[in-house]
């Protein structure tokens, strides 16, 4: 009779693995069709890109006329090449990208230890009032923020697009949940060595945090990679434009060719991806432990 039960238990169980598989695989395919599009699109011509019901396939990948043809493949690359400074914009979201990741991991890593570790009057109260301006849309701060930096004689430069984004409210908050999951007893064995508040931070925090840390960076070099809205406002200078701000200018006033733009997109693209594909492991492991003490 034991075995009974224990045997239905076990269907029911595969039964509902199953269902939840198959959901995900739904919610995957979902998911990946407008980038499976994209990918298609940047390969196709004109019209096909135009073409309704809509064209997956490029009748002419890699191949013209029964001949292999890779420059016929990849003329829409070509042309967003000659036709935008691409390689210049794609040096300057670098540049942004990778200077607001490693100042941000720098002070928000700095003000996430202090709030989770050092004692101070109002500790509490200033960090809720912190936590308060994620509140506050961007958009409604875009107006003042452009009149300072335009006073700063920053407008149209990499200082308006980098030095404002040194610090970010939610990276403080993340890393400051994953500080609070470290044991007490390392801090306390260093301070009773004579180790400095900052040398705890410096030698102890930050290695146990590389997780955290990868997480977080891996989420600021996207948000630094796709931001649109600041870099448009604040640096329309083609010298000091950025690829989200290069790619739209592709979008025509009459007419869009839609190829030209995901082969932009696409090109945009790829570096994230790589980047998400090294970094997955710590990505996730770094979410997952930072949820885990409020």
């Amino acid at each position: 009779m034991g075995c009974v039960i224990l045997e239905a238990k076990k269907v029911k169980f595969n039964a509902n693995s199953t269902f939840i598989t198959l959901l995900l695989a739904l919610g995957s395919v979902i998911m990946l069709a407008p980038f499976l599009w994209m990918i298609l699109t940047a390969f196709q011509t004109f019209q096909e890109s135009m073409a309704i019901p809509i064209q997956w396939i490029p009748r002419g990948l890699f191949v013209e006329d029964g001949v292999f043809s890779l420059s016929r493949s990849l003329e829409n690359f070509q042309e967003v090449l000659g036709r935008m400074n691409f390689l210049r914009f794609f040096a300057n979201t670098i540049t942004v990208a990778v200077t607001v990741t490693v100042m941000q991991l720098l002070f928000c890593s700095m003000a996430a230890y202090g709030f989770a570790r050092i004692e101070f009057p109002g500790r509490n109260v200033i960090f809720i009032v912190l936590l308060s301006m994620m509140m506050i849309p961007t958009q409604m701060t875009l107006i003042p923020s452009f009149i300072l930096l335009s006073n700063f004689g920053w407008i149209n430069t990499l200082y308006a697009l980098t030095i404002p984004h040194f610090f970010s409210v939610f990276g403080t908050f993340f890393l400051r949940q994953y500080f609070l999951t470290l044991p007490k007893d390392l801090e306390e064995a260093a301070t009773i060595d004579g180790a400095s508040k900052f040398r705890i931070y410096a030698q102890i925090f930050l290695p146990l945090s590389k997780a955290a840390l990868s997480a977080l960076g891996v989420l600021t070099v996207l948000w630094a990679w796709n931001e649109f809205m600041w870099p448009l406002v604040m640096a329309n200078r083609e010298s000091v434009r950025v690829l989200s701000v290069g790619i739209a200018t592709l979008l025509g006033q009459h007419v869009t060719r839609n190829n030209w733009l995901m082969a932009a997109s696409l090109l945009a693209t790829t570096p994230m991806i790589i980047i998400f594909i090294l970094f997955q492991k710590q990505f996730v492991e770094g979410i997952a432990i930072t949820g885990i003490k409020g």
